[in-house]
C-alpha cells in the first residue's frame, strides 16, 4: 500500500504548474484533458518531486466553497512538507524566485526548518539537514 496522490486546490493549471515544476524542481507527471462528474471540461494535472513516489493533484478550484479553502486546505496549518537535501541552497534560490517566507530559517532537533507559502497560499515546511 502506498499514498500516490494528494489534491490540492488552486486557481488556475498553468499558473500552478509553473510554480510546482518552475521554482520548486517537480516534474510534471501529466496535463490531460478530462471532464468533471457532470461532464465539464478539466484537466488532471500531476505534479511529483524528484524521486518521489506520491505526487501533488493540482486542482483547479470549481464552486464557491472549493475556491473558499484555496490556499488554506489545512485551516492555517502547515500542511505540506517539502524535504531537500541542501536546505541552504534551496532556500537561497526560492527566496531568489520571489518565493514567500513566513517564518525565517530556524534549527530544529528533526533538522533546519523555514515555512513558505505555495502559489495557492498553503504554508509547506522546507526541511533539511541540521
Amino acid at each position: 500500500m502506498r499514498m500516490e496522490l494528494v489534491t490540492l486546490i488552486v486557481d488556475d493549471y498553468d499558473p500552478a504548474i509553473e510554480f510546482f515544476t518552475g521554482l520548486l524542481g517537480f516534474a510534471l507527471v501529466e496535463d490531460s484533458p478530462s471532464t468533471t462528474t457532470d461532464g465539464r471540461p478539466k484537466r488532471w494535472v500531476v505534479v511529483r518531486p524528484p524521486g518521489a513516489e506520491t505526487g501533488l493533484l493540482l486542482a483547479r478550484a470549481d464552486g464557491d466553497r472549493q475556491r473558499a479553502v484555496a490556499g488554506d486546505q489545512t485551516a492555517g496549518r502547515v500542511g505540506f512538507f517539502l524535504r531537500v537535501d541542501d536546505f541552504d541552497a534551496v532556500h537561497r534560490r526560492l527566496l531568489d524566485a520571489g518565493v514567500t517566507f513566513t517564518r525565517p530559517p530556524r534549527t530544529e532537533p528533526y533538522g533546519r526548518v523555514a515555512v513558505f507559502l505555495d502559489i495557492a497560499g498553503n504554508q509547506w515546511d522546507l526541511l533539511g539537514p541540521a
